[in-house]
């Protein structure tokens, strides 16, 4: 040890000079923009092909079918209610891929 440093100061310059790398981002620390943008996108994305596959392999029910005009708007029927899917639950399956989009990041 060098004369007139204590220990502490020895310490001090020590742990100055090691580099320090900072914490990887957790989920709730990133910006709730990005999480909400990143849940819209994958669970449109999943509802919308749920749907799309539920209607090629589900026949058209025998009462509640809208007749010509669902078949026209089919997919803007379906575009909704994967938003509305979305809105409703789709953070629960995308917290893991948003963590692991969030670690990808850094």
């Amino acid at each position: 040890m060098t004369p007139g440093i204590s220990s502490f100061d020895a310490f001090s310059q020590m742990r100055s000079a090691s580099p320090v790398k900072p914490a990887p981002p957790v989920a709730g620390d990133s910006d709730p923009e990005l999480r909400e943008a990143f849940d819209s996108f994958v669970g449109e994305a999943f509802y919308g092909q749920m749907l799309k596959a539920m209607r090629q392999t589900v026949k058209e029910p025998a009462y509640f079918h809208g007749g010509r005009t669902e078949e026209v708007f089919r997919e803007h029927l379906d575009q909704v209610l994967s938003q509305e899917m979305t809105k409703a639950n789709a953070s629960d399956f995308t917290g893991p891929m948003f963590d692991l989009f969030s670690l990808s990041r850094s």
